[in-house]
């Protein structure tokens, strides 16, 4: 029972304080939608170091908001037959794609992928990514997807989309026409069906209340991506897949974030749902830390690339691991 004894841990006056936590890495960078200006993509290009953990990543971005992620954004790259369809990251909320992918891209341009990623959502005075409306959002991720596939002569592309990423990445496919384009969607920590962030969701639904807390503490994202909000009921009406693309789902029962866990499950049949603690008890990694958890991007490769694996080492990641270094980075 020991799993039960470490949720236990979060509740009480550490759930809020959790919880508190996460709105602030969440929203640091949220602000105000006003019009079509307020919302901006990038297409980095600015080389930059293979990192190992998202604090040094979201240090580096900070400093270097053109940064690419390592290996990503070739334009010259051609598909192999092994690896037919490039793969298209994206992002979570208040971040980038150097961020959240500073590894993961060029393991997986090594295995022989063109690797792409675009920055969007993002508010001109800012260097963070991923707060602004995600309607602008997914049509600014929407006008990428020819230009990846008419430079690299693909007739398809993969999507990995991470958070925020993930859900953006669902809604290109379900409404904005991309179904024809993706034939397979990852989401790792996708936030399938929102979060109640420990029962503090509905505030966001009290009128008045997100304007006078303030757009720069609750992103109109963040508020998006609410367990029962406007645009997941419409996102996941009459299912939440698509037919003719392949749909896998990788998260974590001790996600920070998103809660119940239970939210980060498709529903739809043929959908594949993998809990990592279901096959590596020790890993209790969370939202934060799951890009740059070695037992996930094994698993995240995996379902990239079937016809080569690899063997998941399962190692221990303690309960809570890298929470505090991500928020003293947002913040620094």
């Amino acid at each position: 029972m020991r799993g039960a004894t470490l949720i236990d841990m979060w509740s009480g006056r550490a759930c809020v304080l959790v919880a508190m936590t996460v709105m602030t890495a969440l929203a640091s960078g949220g602000v105000a939608s006003a019009g079509p200006e307020q919302s901006r993509s990038l297409v980095p290009t600015a080389a930059a170091p293979v990192v190992r953990t998202q604090s040094a990543a979201v240090a580096y971005a900070n400093e270097h908001p053109d940064a690419a992620p390592p290996r990503s954004n070739d334009f010259r790259c051609r598909p192999n037959a092994a690896h037919p369809r490039p793969i298209l990251l994206l992002h979570g909320t208040d971040s980038s794609a150097y961020s959240d992918f500073g590894e993961i891209a060029p393991m997986l341009a090594r295995r022989g992928f063109c690797v792409f990623a675009i920055n969007y959502g993002g508010r001109p005075s800012t260097t963070s990514f991923g707060t602004e409306d995600v309607h602008r959002s997914g049509r600014q991720v929407a006008a990428f997807i020819p230009r990846v596939l008419a430079a690299t002569g693909a007739s398809a592309l993969d999507i990995i989309g991470y958070s925020q990423g993930a859900t953006i990445g669902r809604y290109v496919i379900a409404e904005l026409g991309a179904a024809r384009q993706v034939r397979r969607w990852i989401g790792l920590a996708s936030p399938t069906y929102g979060s109640i962030f420990y029962g503090l969701a509905p505030l966001a639904r009290v009128p008045g209340l997100v304007a006078a807390v303030g757009s720069d503490t609750v992103s109109p994202a963040l508020v998006q991506q609410i367990a029962g909000s406007d645009f997941l009921r419409r996102l996941n009406r009459g299912g939440d897949t698509v037919a003719g693309v392949d749909y896998t789902t990788i998260g974590s029962r001790y996600d920070e974030v998103i809660q119940p866990y239970t939210n980060i499950a498709l529903r739809s049949r043929g959908a594949r749902n993998i809990l990592i603690s279901d096959r590596c008890a020790a890993d209790m990694v969370g939202h934060f830390g799951m890009p740059y958890d070695r037992y996930a991007q094994q698993l995240l490769i995996n379902v990239a690339d079937p016809d080569h694996p690899v063997r998941p080492q399962c190692r221990s990641v303690p309960l809570g691991s890298g929470i505090a270094e991500v928020v003293i980075g947002a913040h620094s």
